[in-house]
């Protein structure tokens, strides 16, 4: 591990709706909401009222009547993320992007071409102001794990430095939800046990964590409240996964609609494989119930693929088998991950004989929007209505 803090975490702050505050001067200021029917992102000043992301749009203007809702511009989104990225590469090589608002960059061998990290986060973050008009926040510690904290602990707009010798100090006194990978569910079973921060978390022996949380959960989050966290910035990463997901907000929804739901999203992400020469193997389906509890739900395939029919067929049964639960619960999100990537060349074999009509002509479909575009030809289930959004993400390779 470094004996210095010299990774960043920069992380864009609020990264719609301050591009929409940016490009609309009337705007900064006041409490916004990026989307309608389900907030997809919210300002500051709205997220100061109880504002806050999946939310649905009902809700979110009754907390915060005076709010200024704009409908998302993604191509706009992608465009700010680009000019961003562009001024990460060309402070340092080492950049490691997690998502379109925010990446790790290592900065350790640039002391003398560059200076001190706090010197190139200053300048980082006064280059983002000045040349892409948006507040950015860095984290600056010894590891990954504790920049990205610290860019948490410091937003809005903010810098924070994390010395090696104030790591626990820093680190211990934080809920245990401020540990990577601690969602709702994880910390419940900590707080069940009088577990509310990392350092009473640091002072369980590992055996006990992992018999509480899993062995490989129990032992990650363990040595991360003890401040081991070894990962280097990686810039060779390939992405895993990709995926799509859609907030519905809270009223009932019949299965019909989720199906339409279901397959807008599949059709998308075959799409995006396709496009990418990838195939996948595994299909997880993600929900979020009516209480807002999370729930996934997996399959993996015989033979990797980028068809649609398949995918479709997979998503479907994994939806069928979680329609209880959504009928006694409700649903407040839909989305899908694609796992498992590979090369387009172990492309499954052709479809079976015995396959129907419609996996067939979700084939046929395949072709002719991979060669004419997605708006050559479009399911008549589809016609009229709202396809909902597609998150910009980064290139395959960044």
């Amino acid at each position: 591990m470094r004996g210095e803090a010299t990774v960043l975490h920069a992380d864009l702050d609020a990264f719609y709706a301050s591009v929409e505050q940016r490009d609309a001067p009337a705007l900064r200021g006041r409490p916004v909401i990026v989307g309608g029917g389900v907030v997809l992102a919210a300002s500051y000043e709205a997220k100061a009222r109880g504002v806050r992301t999946a939310m649905g749009g009902r809700q979110a203007r009754e907390l915060c009547p005076d709010a200024v809702v704009v409908p998302p511009r993604m191509d706009a989104y992608s465009a700010a993320s680009k000019n961003v990225f562009a001024i990460f590469r060309d402070t340092t090589p080492l950049v490691e992007g997690i998502s379109i608002d925010e990446a790790f960059l290592e900065v350790g061998g640039l002391w003398r071409t560059a200076g001190t990290p706090e010197a190139i986060a200053v300048r980082l973050r006064e280059r983002v102001r000045a040349e892409v008009g948006l507040p950015i926040s860095v984290g600056v510690a010894r590891t990954k794990f504790l920049a990205k904290v610290a860019s948490a602990v410091s937003k809005p707009d903010g810098l924070l430095i994390v010395e090696p010798a104030g790591e626990q100090d820093f680190l211990h006194p934080l809920p245990v939800e401020r540990l990577w990978g601690v969602g709702a569910v994880t910390a419940e079973k900590l707080h069940r046990l009088g577990i509310t921060t990392v350092g009473q978390l640091a002072e369980l022996e590992a055996s006990a964590a992992e018999r509480v949380l899993g062995r490989a959960a129990g032992a990650h989050l363990h040595a991360l409240a003890r401040l081991r966290d070894p990962r280097p910035v990686d810039t060779t990463r390939r992405r895993g996964s990709i995926g799509s997901q859609r907030a519905l907000g809270t009223r009932p929804r019949a299965p019909e609609e989720l199906d339409l739901f279901l397959t807008q999203i599949i059709d998308r992400l075959g799409k995006r494989l396709r496009e990418r020469e990838r195939v996948c193997r595994t299909v997880v389906l993600r929900l979020r119930y009516g209480d807002f509890a999370k729930a996934t739900r997996s399959r993996t395939v015989r033979f990797p693929t980028d068809r649609t029919a398949v995918l479709l067929g997979v998503a479907r049964a994994l939806l069928a088998a979680a329609q209880p639960e959504i009928e006694a619960r409700g649903i407040t999100l839909i989305g899908i991950s694609l796992s498992g990537l590979g090369r387009a060349e172990n492309v499954q074999p052709e479809l079976p004989i015995d396959w129907d009509d419609g996996e067939r002509l979700d084939s046929v479909l395949d072709a002719v929007r991979d060669r004419f575009g997605a708006a050559a030809v479009a399911r008549a289930t589809q016609l009229g209505r709202d396809p909902g959004w597609s998150t910009p993400v980064l290139p395959e390779h960044e």
